[in-house]
């Protein structure tokens, strides 16, 4: 039986190896144990399972029989479907959020966008990227659209992680600021068509995925 316990320690469990496994600290490949994981979180193995099962949702983690938890590996045209099924799923949450983006939220996504522009290293840019897309989303009120669209932004992040691996230099955001205009301007179907090239531009130009 899973307890709220378990599920709070399985959520804290799977965001750190999500986290290692987009930086690239945790390669394709590579077996996760559940007993040293267990180990090192402190955990008995039905938090180390669930957390398994939440990677393996988001196409972080693969099960194989008799061979365990790996890393899975990634393709280019598993990213191009990222990017068709984010872009589809991010203008419904847009068409939703658009009658409730206040001032103070479109500031909010604002600030992202400067935080973006003064990023020194991926991480920081694709927490504000993140942050952005978040910003202007959230506002739609459907939860599991949202918790869709964050799971596929999290495929797109370890791809442009392992672009940028490499040597980082800060992109030059002008699509966040376009779509931020025609927001504060009404023009919510301007903002859609720009979000959805922004997103889908992600599954093509692997070196700077958005």
């Amino acid at each position: 039986m899973t307890t709220a316990k378990d599920e709070t320690l399985a959520v804290r469990i799977s965001r750190a190896l999500a986290d290692r496994i987009i930086a690239g600290a945790l390669e394709p490949g590579s077996r996760l144990g559940q007993d040293h994981i267990a180990e090192e979180f402190g955990a008995s193995h039905v938090p180390v399972r669930e957390a398994f099962r939440r990677l393996e949702a988001q196409g972080l983690v693969a099960s194989e029989p008799r061979r365990g938890v790996r890393v899975a590996g990634i393709s280019l045209d598993e990213v191009k479907e990222v990017a068709e099924m984010r872009a589809s799923l991010e203008i419904l949450a847009l068409q939703h959020a658009a009658p409730h983006l206040t001032r103070a939220i479109l500031d909010q996504a604002e600030n992202a966008i400067r935080a973006g522009d003064k990023a020194g290293d991926v991480q920081s840019w694709e927490e504000a990227n993140r942050a952005f897309h978040r910003t202007i989303l959230i506002p739609c009120g459907m939860p599991r659209l949202l918790k869709a669209i964050d799971d596929l932004h999290t495929t797109s992040a370890r791809f442009l992680f392992l672009g940028w691996r490499a040597e980082w230099e800060a992109p030059t955001d002008r699509d966040h600021r376009a779509i931020l205009t025609a927001l504060r301007d009404g023009q919510i179907e301007l903002a859609s068509s720009v979000l959805a090239r922004h997103v889908r531009w992600s599954g093509h130009k692997p070196q700077k995925a958005k």
